[in-house]
Formats: structure tokens, sequence, C-alpha cells
């Protein structure tokens, strides 16, 4: 069978508005931005590391694992056509899938770590050591790896109405595996992780509303902890889970009423407003590492000095 016939589909896809790529690459580029200045400051400015800021430094590393290919993702939001073949386009998944996975997996381990520390002290938690930490961060790059490998085996371009497709609901070819993949990643990747920063932040909350108020000071670093899960409760609810949902009704309605052509218009059009906005915790997540770490703004500060000492007449 002609691979083209194949993977063909009965609803003819439709251009994205042109604000939604151009919003893409203005979060991308603000995200490089901003993660690479925390990155700067981590490695250059920062002398004296704990397990919390080995956590913030590898998930700025997952907000700038996509600079790669961001530009190939814009460009194939804005023309709906991908020429830049098969191996770049499993590339782009592959770093895609690292980059949010990645993220998620990073928060909620900054959630587990801020219960852990709180309640059972920074002296007696294994999440307060930071060689342990270090390992535990390197088992999830490796996790991550690994589940960016299939993506080279088992994705591949398809032409759709006379365009090459990467990654696209219009590939009727591809609808079983997209399907599949999706369940797996919407309980893996997001529910179980989702579920876990609910809790931390539920327990947390409950034990620090049974502190003593006499102790005001260490009550008041403690509900700093639980407002630092809060954000990354926030940046869950509102850059992945619609996202989520949008994928998981997309690949639904792709599989099981392909013939739908307005509704799976819908459902694509959704899924690419919610990723633009998924996309936005590249710019949220060094909020979340500056609110969470005072050693990091002590360092910022320190290093937006020393550049003023440089320019006097800017003061």
């Amino acid at each position: 069978m002609d691979p083209a016939l194949s993977n063909s589909t009965q609803c003819q896809p439709h251009r994205l508005h042109n604000a939604l790529p151009c919003l893409l690459g203005i979060v991308y580029i603000s995200g490089f931005f901003l993660n690479g200045l925390g990155l700067w400051v981590f490695g250059c400015h920062v002398k004296k590391w704990n397990a919390s800021m080995v956590l913030q430094f590898n998930l700025a590393l997952t907000d700038v694992l996509i600079t790669p290919v961001a530009p190939f993702i814009v460009l194939y939001s804005l023309t709906d056509h991908w020429p830049y073949g098969q191996f770049l386009c499993q590339l782009k998944v592959g770093l895609l899938s690292a980059h949010m996975y990645g993220s998620i997996c990073f928060l909620t381990l900054i959630s587990i770590h801020r219960y852990l520390t709180v309640v059972q002290g920074a002296s007696k938690s294994r999440c307060a050591d930071k060689s342990f930490v270090k390992k535990l961060c390197l088992v999830v790059w490796v996790v991550l790896l690994l589940q960016g490998l299939p993506f080279f085996v088992i994705l591949e371009t398809s032409e759709v109405h006379n365009s090459t497709k990467c990654l696209s609901i219009h590939q009727s070819g591809m609808a079983v595996l997209y399907f599949s993949y999706n369940v797996v990643v919407l309980i893996v990747g997001l529910i179980v992780p989702f579920t876990v920063c609910l809790v931390c932040y539920s327990w947390l909350s409950t034990y620090i509303s049974r502190l003593n108020a006499r102790s005001l000071k260490s009550r008041a670093m403690k509900a700093k902890s639980v407002q630092v899960i809060a954000v990354c409760l926030l940046i869950f609810t509102g850059c992945y889970v619609p996202v989520h949902v949008a994928r998981t009704i997309g690949v639904t309605v792709k599989l099981f009423y392909p013939a739908h052509c307005e509704l799976l218009h819908r459902t694509e059009v959704s899924y690419y407003v919610t990723f633009t906005i998924s996309s936005m915790n590249c710019c949220l997540d060094p909020l979340l590492y500056c609110f969470a770490s005072k050693r990091f703004r002590e360092a910022f500060q320190s290093y937006i000095t020393s550049v003023r000492c440089l320019f006097p007449g800017s003061r």
C-alpha cells in the first residue's frame, strides 16, 4: 500500500492563525533567556549548593533542553509543513517529551523534597543529602533518555494532502500509536506526579497548621515551603493539565470519530493553544527557583550589583 494513501485522512488540515506561532516563538526566546540567566547564576555565582538547588538547576536544564529544536517547532506551526526530514522530526519529539516530562518530574521532586525536609527535618531526610539528590537526578535523566529512544524507531513523517506531517493528528496511520502513547503518559507523566504534589501540599499544610505558634520564624519558613509546592501545583494546573486534556480528546476523536472533521479541527486548535500555554512553563519555572532559593536570590543580586558597578552612569 502507498504510504501516502495509508496516512491520508478524510479531513483537510487547517493552518493555525499566525498569532500562535509568533506567541510560541516569544515564549521560547523568553524562556531561553530566563533559564540561561538562571543557569549562569547557578554555575558562576552560587558558591555553595544544597540539595534544593541541585533540583532547581536540573529543572532549568530541562527548560533549555528544547532550545535546539525550538526554531523548527515554530516554523512547523507557522507553515504546517515539515521539510526537515524524519530524523529531525524524531529528535524534535524526543526533546519535547524530555522537556515536558523532565520538568514535571523535577517539579514533583521539588515538592517531595520540601515536604520531607520540613516534616522529617533536614538532618534526617535523605532528600536533604546533596549526594543522594544528585544520584536521583542522574536516574531521572537516564529515564528521560530511555523514554525518548522509541521515537527514533516508531515515529514517522507522513504525506497528508501534499504536506509532510510530523506528530500530527492527521496522520491516520499513527492514530492507534498516538492514542496508546497518550494513555501511558497521561497516567505516568501527569496524573501520578500531580497527585503526589497534591498530597504533599495537603499533608504539609496540615502539618504546619498544627505547629506551635511560638516558633514564629520556623513556622514562616515552613509556610514558605507550602507556597513553593503551591507554585508547583499552579504550574501543573495552568500549563500541563490543559494540554493533556486537549491531547486526550484529540487522539480519541481521531481514533474513534475520524470522519467528524469539524470536531477534529476544533480539538486540533484546542491542542495547539494549550500546547503554547504549556510551553510557558519555561518562563514560570525561573520564578520558582528565584522564589524558593535565598542563595540564588543573593547570588543574583550580587551579580546585578557587580554589573552596575561597571556602569556607574546607569544608577
